[in-house]
């Protein structure tokens, strides 16, 4: 990959640049990271015309290794003000890896409500008007890219909540099965909408093949690589047969499970949205209980969820999604769950910001509890038509939380808090008060760890050792999103002594290069200062870096314990 496009809305036009020296070894967040912090303005509103929007495949994207094709997007969060990298599967990651893209930076703004179709290919960037688009959603903007173009060609897209720049808005990416997969978290996709952009179109037909710099020693990492994903009990067996939804019942029993607004910590129909009746219900109607999000995926933790008349609902069905549906809105028919997911699919809203605005809707009355019907009419009707009311929700949990006077509000840094409850897991709470960008599992996945006792265990009940474990994890996973790779590739590389060696040889191998594993875990230490700094001159501070004081004074059943780390216990986190 050696070339950058620039992309510049207010005059269309786009420059191939060279790779930088500086960024010639980073891919995915490593090298969003830094873009967004040497080119934006930490100050900006992110909205404006200041700040930009980049897209970045993985250091291993278009090659054969295992799990290697995410794309990450990076900017400026209207979400949280603070830094950001979503990064999503689909085929947008191994497109750009065959046309040679480092990465895409979209800059400035049109004229005022003009929308366009940016088309991606070998010789750069054309702009298409793409006025005929405005209010669709992503469904019915893939299906007019696939008749324009064909079904090989790449999508990625926004919504009406995108293009109204709703702050919960996500980016949506094309995968080979013609379903979605998100850029949530963050508000990305308000960014690409503030842009004038509809929809990025990628034609890879005149790419070439990735090249490898040592292809005998390649095969042989990835094949190693390969064998620990199938070998783990996580990777190889619970997550390709029952999905992230296993989690439901697992956390359940160890009472983190947030229930009604984050009230309590167990609920009593856990089972009938569970990881196993999800699997059951799908196998039972003639469903696809396994599906990969992107080309090389062969855990396989996605699937197709159909009706009883064996029509598609959703696909990507995933814990978080259903916990935030199934549980935190009480919502207990797994098909209105499906329905209100494939609805925040089309028009664009990060399913867990989603379903936490639902949740805090029904604790502000606006909804009963355990409506399915009427979430689902809000999404489509509301946030997906841009009423006041949606317009209200489709602003994060936060504008809801402030619309309606509430203090029980799960959000760290204006960020919906994930399915995890910090007073009972306390090594996910550190991660979530400390991440760079909101409250985000992914950035830390002390459950690993704390519940699935992957790479040891530390009590989740207790405050030992979690800040020390959150950070440990934290770098590591910033180095993963560099990489390009699913991050459940940490549980593999957490236990089997060979995972991570063979991670680092790939890398080596693709490159003709000599890394350590002490330079992975510098690159992983690089990115996290790099976001902080960011966020410093933002005008964040150690105040931010904390949980909902609610979770201070209630005690969460079963365990009746409450969250209980001290500000300057927290501050440790940046030791290093």
């Amino acid at each position: 990959m050696n070339k950058i496009y620039r992309v510049n809305m207010k005059d269309l036009t786009c420059k191939i640049e060279e790779v930088p020296a500086a960024w010639a070894g980073l891919g995915g967040r490593g090298l969003t990271s830094t873009i967004v912090a040497a080119e934006v303005p930490p100050t900006c509103h992110p909205l404006g015309p200041n700040n930009k929007l980049v897209f970045a495949p993985g250091l291993l994207a278009g090659t054969a290794a295992s799990q290697s094709g995410r794309m990450s997007a990076g900017a400026k969060s209207p979400l949280t003000g603070t830094i950001k990298e979503s990064n999503a599967g689909g085929t947008s990651a191994q497109s750009f890896a065959k046309l040679g893209i480092k990465a895409m930076i979209i800059e400035g703004q049109p004229a005022e409500g003009k929308l366009y179709e940016l088309h991606v290919n070998n010789d750069g960037v054309t702009f298409h008007d793409a006025s005929a688009l405005k209010g669709k959603q992503n469904f019915d903007v893939v299906d007019a890219m696939n008749a324009k173009y064909s079904p090989k060609i790449g999508v990625v897209t926004i919504g009406v909540p995108g293009e109204e720049r709703m702050k919960a808005a996500n980016i949506s990416v094309k995968d080979p099965d013609q379903k979605l997969r998100s850029h949530g978290r963050g508000g990305l996709g308000a960014v690409m909408g503030s842009k004038g952009v509809k929809v990025i179109t990628i034609d890879d037909s005149a790419g070439s093949k990735v090249e490898i710099a040592d292809p005998e020693k390649f095969r042989a990492a990835a094949k190693v690589f390969a064998k620990a994903m199938l070998d783990h009990p996580v990777t190889g067996e619970g997550l390709p047969i029952y999905g992230t939804t296993v989690l439901i019942n697992i956390i359940n029993e160890a009472g983190g499970l947030p229930t009604k607004n984050f009230r309590y910590g167990t609920c009593e129909h856990h089972d009938k949205v569970s990881g196993e009746t999800l699997h059951d219900v799908i196998a039972g109607r003639g469903g696809s209980t396994k599906h990969g999000c992107h080309p090389g995926c062969i855990i396989q933790c996605s699937q197709v969820y159909v009706d009883e008349n064996k029509e598609y609902i959703t696909s990507g069905f995933e814990y978080e999604t259903i916990w935030g549906l199934g549980i935190n809105c009480m919502i207990e028919d797994l098909d209105d769950c499906a329905r209100i997911d494939n609805a925040m699919d089309n028009i664009g809203i990060d399913s867990i910001e989603g379903a936490v605005i639902l949740g805090t809707a029904m604790e502000a009355g606006m909804i009963p509890w355990g409506d399915g019907k009427e979430c689902l009419r809000v999404m489509n009707e509301e946030i997906g038509k841009a009423t006041p009311f949606g317009r209200i929700l489709g602003n994060g949990t936060k504008s809801v939380g402030d619309a309606y006077g509430l203090t029980r509000v799960a959000v760290v840094k204006g960020q919906a808090i994930p399915a995890y409850d910090p007073r009972t897991i306390k090594g996910i709470g550190v991660t979530y008060a400390m991440s760079t960008m909101g409250a985000d599992h992914t950035a830390g996945y002390a459950i690993a760890t704390n519940i699935l006792q992957v790479g040891g265990h530390v009590d989740p009940l207790k405050k030992d050792g979690q800040v020390e474990l959150s950070r440990n994890l934290c770098i590591a996973t910033a180095a993963v999103d560099s990489t390009g790779m699913c991050i459940f590739v940490a549980f593999p590389a957490l236990d089997i002594a060979e995972c991570l060696p063979s991670l680092i040889d790939m890398i080596n191998a693709r490159y003709g290069i000599n890394l350590s594993g002490d330079d992975v875990t510098e690159l992983g230490k690089t990115i996290m200062k790099t976001e902080k700094a960011f966020n410093d001159a933002a005008g964040f501070s150690k105040a931010d870096d904390r949980l909902p004081e609610f979770f201070e004074y209630e005690p969460l059943p079963p365990h009746n314990l409450v969250w209980d780390f001290t500000g300057e216990e927290l501050d440790e986190f940046w030791n290093f």
